[in-house]
C-alpha cells in the first residue's frame, strides 16, 4: 500500500503550489474504492476520525500517540505559540486566490490539524509544532478499472537539526505501526459505510 513519492509529485495537485520547500515524506494508497465524486465522503470520514483524537485509533496507535503527547508536554514540543499561527506562518497565507476563496474543508475540532482547502479531487490540512511543519494531503485518483480510490501523502518541513532527527527517529514506528493500522481502520470503516449506503 505504500507508494513511491512520484505517485504524489507526478500528479497535478494544487498543493504543489504552496509546498515547494516541503519534502514528501510518505505516500500511501488508501483502501477506499469508489466513484468519481466520493472524495467528499472520504474527507468526512477522516474529519470525524481526527475530531475523535486518539480514541478513534487502534490500541497500539493510541499508546504511541499518548507517549508522544506526554513527551511533547515534558519537552515543550507542543507549547502554545510553537505551531501554525505562532512560530509557523500558515500555508493559508500562501494560497492562490481561487483556493483561498473556495471551500476550506471541514472543521477538525481539537485536532492538531487545520483544513487548508478542499477541491473535487484533493483536500489538504496542516499542523505544526517545535519539531515540524506538516501537511496531510488526501487525493482522489482514478484507477485503470474505471473506479477511483483515495491516496494520502504526508509532506514535512522539519524545524532544524532537531526536527530532522525527530522525523528519522519516528520513521520505523510510522511505517511499521501507525500507517498500517490507520489504513486497515480506514478501509474497514469505508467498507462499512459503503455497505450501509447500499442497504438504504
Amino acid at each position: 500500500m505504500r507508494l513511491p513519492r512520484t505517485a504524489h509529485t507526478d500528479r497535478p495537485w494544487r498543493i504543489h503550489e504552496i509546498t515547494g520547500d516541503f519534502t514528501v515524506e510518505d505516500v500511501w494508497a488508501l483502501p477506499t474504492p469508489g466513484g468519481p465524486d466520493d472524495l467528499v465522503r472520504l474527507v468526512r470520514q477522516f474529519a470525524e476520525r481526527m475530531r475523535g483524537g486518539v480514541q478513534g485509533q487502534g490500541l497500539v496507535s493510541r499508546v504511541l500517540f499518548t507517549v508522544r503527547w506526554k513527551l511533547g508536554a515534558l519537552f515543550g514540543w507542543d507549547e502554545a505559540g510553537t505551531g501554525v499561527g505562532g512560530r509557523l506562518p500558515s500555508l493559508c497565507d500562501h494560497l492562490p486566490a481561487d483556493l483561498r476563496e473556495g471551500p476550506r474543508g471541514p472543521d477538525l475540532g481539537s485536532s492538531s490539524f487545520t483544513s487548508l482547502y478542499q477541491r473535487d479531487d484533493e483536500w489538504a490540512a496542516e499542523m505544526g509544532n517545535k519539531t515540524v511543519h506538516a501537511v496531510m494531503h488526501i487525493g482522489w485518483v482514478p484507477e485503470g478499472s474505471g473506479g477511483h480510490r483515495g491516496q494520502m501523502a504526508v509532506l514535512v518541513k522539519p524545524n532544524g537539526l532537531f526536527g530532522t532527527l525527530y522525523m528519522a527517529a519516528i520513521k520505523p514506528f510510522r511505517h511499521l505501526v501507525i500507517y498500517p493500522a490507520l489504513l486497515r481502520s480506514v478501509g474497514r470503516e469505508w467498507q462499512s459505510n459503503t455497505a450501509g449506503r447500499r442497504a438504504r
